[in-house]
């Protein structure tokens, strides 16, 4: 994966987390993942293509930070566990994050189509890419725990 296609996600990562959930985040060094398993307890992964790339981003969280990301977003106490309402807000949080990503790309002359977010719950799920490249992941921490994006992007042969 091209180095330039990292920066768009960490910042509209940064950008939808401080301004729509009211929550500080810390992004950490990226790194190459060297497995198929998910991070966190909820995971929305969204399929990203255009004509010369294609390739996917995960979004996923650790139980305890989603359920205070959500419950500061909606403007309520946290709830006691994962539910249908914070895996929905995951699924926003997927395509407000993918569609900040894909804005910066498109002035890059990258243009994307997207995908419908699918939603996998629980820990240590294994998921396949379509992208034969390396996935990176940007870990981002908060006062409230973990989570990571993940980018799979790679050039249509």
């Amino acid at each position: 994966m091209k180095v330039e296609f990292i920066n768009p996600f960490l910042q509209a990562t940064k950008n939808v987390l401080e301004t729509m959930c009211q929550t500080h985040v810390h992004p950490q060094k990226p790194s190459l993942k060297d497995d198929n398993i998910t991070y966190g307890d909820v995971t929305g992964i969204i399929g990203m293509a255009s004509d010369e790339v294609s390739g996917c981003m995960i979004l996923s969280f650790s139980e305890k930070c989603i359920i205070n990301i959500v419950a500061k977003m909606l403007m309520e106490d946290p709830k006691e566990s994962i539910d249908d309402e914070i895996i929905d807000a995951v699924g926003e949080l997927t395509n407000m994050i993918c569609g900040g990503a894909k804005a910066t790309l498109g002035k890059m002359n990258h243009k994307f189509d997207l995908a419908t977010p699918t939603m996998i719950t629980g820990k240590g799920v294994e998921i396949a890419t379509l992208s034969d490249s390396p996935t990176i992941v940007i870990p981002f921490e908060t006062e409230y725990g973990g989570f990571v994006i993940e980018a799979n992007l790679s050039e249509k042969k």
